[in-house]
């Protein structure tokens, strides 16, 4: 399967090899299998999943009636995951975070964080006006009609102040650091989206492989150069212990 349902739970640091990483805490896990989708019944193969168990005062008559057909406990959280092998899974069956392991990239999808009603320069970057010298054009927006069709035209997609923040975004090519398969606990490297507490879906990146093989490749290189290196090092000590050479009577 190509992901799982996870929480966000807040960032902190690592020491890995001697260097300090910055990494997200998510709980990844564990799912539940609801659903199973195939071709012959939904045109397209995919495992629904659900995730947090729900309150039974708030299920609706048709989420119970769908969590009945796979005898598990109502779930507050649903998505779908592209799968190519269906035999695999079985509805009931639990997905957990052993999904992933060290070393694998993921791509991170959540609602980011809501910043309310901003203003262009906050929102999109705008330079904005001169600070001084009795100017009064600081951060305003400046003129936004052109005179290509007809005078005072907006075009469509303006970029103007407006709501800003709380839009699906997704984080890509996260690595990930460390999986703890007891606490369902899973590190990436960086930021994913939203704030702690956000129900994220963390997908395997379509690039896995290739930046696996990247740092492999970069890793034999590392340890080839250090060999060099330490190998220099240890002629030129041998050297220095070495006696001098001192020359014959004529």
């Amino acid at each position: 399967m190509s992901g799982i349902l996870g929480k966000k739970v807040g960032m902190t640091q690592i020491f890995q090899n001697g260097n300090v990483v910055p990494v997200t805490v998510i709980q990844a896990g564990p799912c539940v299998v609801v659903q199973k989708k195939t071709v012959e019944t939904d045109g397209y193969t995919a495992v629904q999943v659900g995730f947090v168990d729900k309150k039974l005062k708030q299920v609706t008559k048709p989420e119970a009636g769908h969590f009945k057909k796979s005898n598990a406990a109502p779930k507050a959280h649903l998505s779908e995951f592209r799968a190519e092998d269906m035999s695999k899974y079985d509805v009931g069956q639990a997905i957990t975070v052993e999904l992933f392991k060290e070393g694998d990239y993921v791509s991170v999808t959540g609602l980011s964080k809501g910043k309310g009603f901003q203003g262009g320069v906050k929102r999109h970057g705008f330079k904005g006006g001169p600070g001084s010298h009795g100017s009064m054009f600081h951060r305003a927006v400046g003129g936004i009609g052109g005179r290509v069709r007809v005078r005072g035209h907006i075009w469509k997609g303006r970029r103007m102040p407006g709501h800003d923040g709380q839009e699906t975004i997704t984080a890509p090519n996260l690595k990930v650091v460390l999986v703890d398969k007891d606490e369902n606990v899973i590190l990436v490297r960086g930021a994913v989206p939203g704030s702690n507490g956000t129900i994220v879906r963390i997908n395997t990146a379509k690039k896995n492989e290739k930046l696996v093989l990247r740092d492999t490749r970069h890793k034999k290189e590392q340890d080839k150069f250090l060999a060099a290196l330490q190998a220099k090092e240890k002629a030129e000590k041998e050297k220095k212990k070495a006696p001098a050479k001192t020359g014959g009577k004529k």
